[in-house]
């Protein structure tokens, strides 16, 4: 195909123009600090397992002790907070909101804290 036929050059999707996205989901440069933390946080023994979920209005990556249990900790994003509190939210494990913001690192903090504790034990 040509470019300019349909298909972009550089290999990218391109979006159909005026439709919006149909789930809000993580960029890879947040999945990607997302998941080394996990993955730093699973090397501690602190975590096993995660999920994630994609809906219209927000995108949520939840880490599990076990399981078969509750999440220890939900990063949630929703891009129509971004102009008010901030897109992202890290909630706790009875769903308390531990902190909000609209930068990723900053919200991660809390567990990035908690991660050097577990580790300097």
């Amino acid at each position: 195909m040509k470019p300019g036929a349909g298909a972009s050059p550089t290999g990218v999707v391109l979006p159909f123009p005026g439709r919006a996205p149909s789930q809000v989901g993580f960029a890879r440069e947040e999945l990607s600090r997302i998941l080394d933390l996990y993955g730093r946080m699973v090397a501690a023994g602190e975590w096993r397992d995660y999920a994630m979920d994609f809906t219209k209005e927000y995108a949520t990556f939840a880490a599990f002790r076990r399981t078969a249990e509750r999440p220890q900790a939900r990063i949630e994003k929703r891009p129509a907070l971004r102009a008010r509190q901030g897109m992202w939210t890290l909630f706790g494990e009875h769903g308390q909101v531990l902190k909000r913001g609209h930068e990723l690192a900053g919200v991660l903090a809390p567990v990035e804290r908690r991660l050097l504790k577990a580790v300097g034990e």
